[in-house]
């Protein structure tokens, strides 16, 4: 099945505060490729911080966004074209859906070889470079041949399916936190991915489950997902409350969702000696901590998230058993040409989770 090579719509990032919708071609397909008609694209505090020409925009002196390039990276759609072999490379078919996981490894570097391709040297991630493809924001994507494909179930819901990268990623995060049934969980950040993680760590049973944020139906939702207490650093002592469950000790596992510096230190004051620190946020500057809490106070296992190593496959099938859901966290579903509204919303308390159909 071949597409007319008629124009399509794509949201085209050409530096900070400079995302334009624009006109470009249909891609190709190349032997091992095949094209994605786009259904959904959410927009990723990620790329919200992009956009604002914040610190992760640059790789020291270097820029590490490759503008221009098409953005997004929280994609899904229907195969509607592919490549000489790319059917049997991807053990997909035509019609079906499918989404590629947000990383391209290189297959070559010493993590790629070594089955780490997340942490890829190289690392280009959709809608970042456009070295090997432009991202999610446009109505058709190129998927080039190392990219990690899996297919999309009919019984998921459009929106459930335009979740699975923030849910994978939650669940790689939870993963990290090695959680038991005897533990206190603090998961501090309760927004799309925050939410994400609090659906999977309650299915991980812990003895207690405490989730921290500032917005007040946020946490109500996360309630609904499972936490057993919920905290507003705004009028509640979280140091305090944490203490008052956990026999004065703290938390067993503390994971760092908010994006915040306050985030990384509240979470050093409430976890416990011994305990599992992980974090997962990405920070649009510099977060200082007094390390000799980590080493000589406490002895912290500290443990970064990035990331869905492998978890795709496994929020697909959750979503799948109904065991989680994006119910309540896409709060928007906009067309692609509101994209700049679009950004505005998902970079507010307004919004949780904030979806571009083209």
């Amino acid at each position: 099945m071949t597409q007319t090579r008629t124009p399509m719509n794509a949201v085209v990032c050409h530096g900070p505060y400079d995302y334009r919708l624009e006109q470009r071609e249909v891609p190709r397909v190349g032997p091992n490729e095949l094209i994605l008609k786009i259904v959904a694209c959410g927009i990723c505090a990620s790329d919200c911080k992009c956009r604002s020409g914040a610190r992760m925009f640059w790789d020291g002196d270097e820029p590490w966004v490759k503008a221009p390039v098409v953005a997004g990276h929280e994609f899904f759609g229907e195969v509607v074209e592919l490549g000489e072999g790319a059917g049997e490379h991807f053990g997909i078919g035509l019609g079906e859906r499918a989404i590629a996981e947000q990383i391209v490894p290189c297959g070559k570097c010493r993590y790629c070889t070594s089955g780490s391709y997340w942490m890829c040297e190289v690392h280009n991630i959709f809608g970042f470079q456009r070295i090997v493809a432009d991202g999610g924001m446009a109505e058709y994507l190129k998927v080039s041949s190392q990219c990690r494909v899996h297919r999309i179930p009919e019984t998921v819901s459009d929106d459930d399916a335009a979740f699975i990268e923030p849910m994978s990623c939650g669940i790689h995060a939870v993963n990290r936190g090695d959680i038991q049934l005897d533990d206190v969980v603090v998961i501090a950040g309760a927004g799309a991915i925050g939410l994400a993680m609090v659906q999977v760590a309650h299915l991980k049973t812990p003895r207690k489950l405490v989730v921290v944020d500032m917005v007040d139906e946020r946490l109500e939702l996360a309630r609904r997902f499972g936490a057993d207490m919920v905290l507003n650093p705004a009028r509640d002592d979280v140091n305090a409350e944490v203490k008052a469950v956990t026999d004065g000790y703290g938390c067993d596992v503390y994971i760092e969702a908010t994006g915040a510096p306050a985030g990384v230190t509240q979470g050093l004051e409430v976890i416990r000696k011994l305990g599992r620190f992980v974090e997962f946020s990405v920070f649009g500057k510099e977060t200082s901590v007094d390390w000799s809490i980590i080493g000589d106070r406490k002895e912290l296992d500290v443990r970064g998230a990035h990331l869905a190593p492998y978890t795709y496959p496994v929020a697909i099938d959750l979503f799948a058993r109904g065991l989680i859901t994006s119910k309540g966290i896409v709060t928007h579903r906009l067309p692609l040409e509101d994209f700049g509204h679009g950004f505005d919303l998902a970079d507010s308390t307004d919004s949780i989770k904030v979806v571009l159909k083209p």
